[in-house]
């Protein structure tokens, strides 16, 4: 192992086998300043770019990625064991999002006229400056090119803070930057402790600041951006339900539950997670949901074949682990697995567990790996009480023949985003966010792009 630690530097290992593949060194005092200075810099060059220009660039850049999607695609997977054949998905995600804003930010970003007379009145998106976006390891590239995509395109710069066990992907997505040929310093990646975060978001440089992840550094970071009088948009965790009604399609219904839940080996943030199922059909959801979920392949991340990779990090792996435990002991069921596999590697079995109520930890709490929870809802009309009942509100799922229905259930809950028979995505065409515990502000679509916008108000022969 390499003699530097983790308060020095960030390390990088291979949750596959543990081994470490790199150790980055922290940055100074000095060298973050530099970079912000020479950030914004880039900033006030960038900004005065003809909006068709900053398109243009997407566009290379979408070129680029394409170009060296499979070195991407192994370094996401060497750092955080995603599947390659999800890695590489990831990569071709994002280079179609870059297409997208290229073709369709511009007229979201052209003048906008009022409802002033003679149009004396408009609205105009300015760029607001450097972006502060801090973000997690579990969509290495995805996370960062759909905020810094509109954030670039508005005119904005973009300075990264990614997470420490996935900085080969922050230089290598840096690179792709710079053969796409933007300009110097644009978008900027620094490799900071959460104090240098903290210097950062003082800095009268950074004008704003964006962040996925956990709550707690979304409750941190915000209270910071709040005390330092600037914006900030947090995506952060989420504890999904995904409603079965009796009238449901059970075949399409449980492969929508598998891909939604073991998808990314279980971590991501809008994800099923809580399985709320109508007694009438909750004992065959479950028998064909535990039938479904035993069948998936677990093992190396290189191979086309595997399914579920290893668990991305092992300190995430023991507290999902204690998690299962705890709600075994209030009372859940044990269905599937509820075990770390044993050798090297840090990989967890398929998990399943049944009788879950709302009492215990793993309908409370986020499950960030593959563990589903499932929870028996005495009638639709439960199913969204128990869907409500949580602290997060990123995403939900129904399944139901009837979609009026569910459409009408939609407008009951809280959340960001409903999927009526269909387990939930971002897509750049829709917004993408939460409520409540699941932060708030918008990524993606029109709002995503005017979130870092200043809309200016023109009003011209005002008398």
């Amino acid at each position: 192992m390499h003699s530097a630690t983790p308060q020095t530097h960030a390390i990088s290992l291979n949750p596959a086998n543990g081994e470490q593949l790199a150790a980055y060194p922290f940055a100074t005092d000095a060298q973050l300043d530099t970079a912000l200075v020479n950030n914004h810099r880039a900033f006030q060059f960038w900004r005065n770019i003809p909006l068709a220009q900053r398109a243009q660039k997407l566009r290379d850049l979408a070129v680029v990625l394409r170009d060296n999607a499979e070195e991407m695609a192994r370094m996401i997977t060497a750092e955080m064991g995603k599947p390659i054949a999800q890695a590489r998905a990831e990569v071709t995600k994002s280079a179609n999002l870059c297409d997208w804003y290229a073709e369709h930010g511009p007229a979201m970003l052209s003048t906008e006229a009022t409802l002033v007379e003679d149009n004396k009145a408009v609205i105009e998106y300015r760029p607001l400056g450097s972006i502060l976006a801090v973000m997690p390891w579990n969509f290495p590239l995805w996370q960062v090119l759909r905020g810094a995509v509109p954030i670039l395109l508005a005119g904005n710069s973009y300075v990264l803070k990614h997470a420490p066990n996935v900085m080969g992907c922050a230089a290598l997505i840096q690179e792709m930057f710079v053969k796409a040929e933007f300009p110097q310093d644009l978008f900027s990646v620094i490799n900071v402790t959460p104090e240098g975060v903290s210097r950062a978001i003082k800095d009268p440089r950074i004008a704003a600041v964006t962040v996925t992840g956990s709550g707690r550094a979304g409750a941190a970071i915000g209270a910071q951006a709040g005390a330092a009088l600037k914006k900030c948009v947090l995506e952060l965790g989420g504890s999904d339900p995904f409603i079965v009604l009796n009238d449901a399609d059970l075949e399409e219904a449980v492969k929508a539950a598998v891909a939604g839940r073991y998808q990314n080996t279980g971590q991501v943030c809008a994800a099923a997670k809580r399985f709320i199922v109508e007694a009438g059909v909750a004992d065959a959801f479950t028998g064909m949901f535990v039938a479904a979920a035993a069948k998936l392949v677990s093992g190396d991340p290189t191979s086309e074949t595997t399914q579920l990779g290893p668990m991305a990090r092992y300190d995430l792996r023991d507290e999902l682990h204690q998690q299962v435990t705890t709600s075994l002991s209030e009372g859940a069921t044990l269905l599937l697995g509820g075990e770390k596999i044993a050798g090297e590697g840090n990989y967890y079995a398929p998990t399943v567990l049944g009788n879950v109520t709302p009492e215990m930890t793993a309908f409370r709490q986020e499950l960030f790996g593959p563990v589903a929870a499932i929870t028996v809802a005495r009638d639709a009309q439960h199913a969204m009480e128990l869907a409500n009942d949580s602290d997060f509100g990123l995403s939900a799922t129904i399944f139901t023949a009837d979609v009026q229905r569910a459409e009408e259930m939609a407008a009951q809950l809280e959340c960001g985003g409903v999927f009526i028979n269909g387990y939930s995505a971002s897509d750049p065409r829709v917004a993408f966010g939460g409520v409540k515990k699941s932060g708030f502000g918008r990524e993606l679509s029109h709002f995503g792009l005017h979130e870092f916008c200043n809309a200016q108000t023109v009003w011209k022969d005002r008398r």
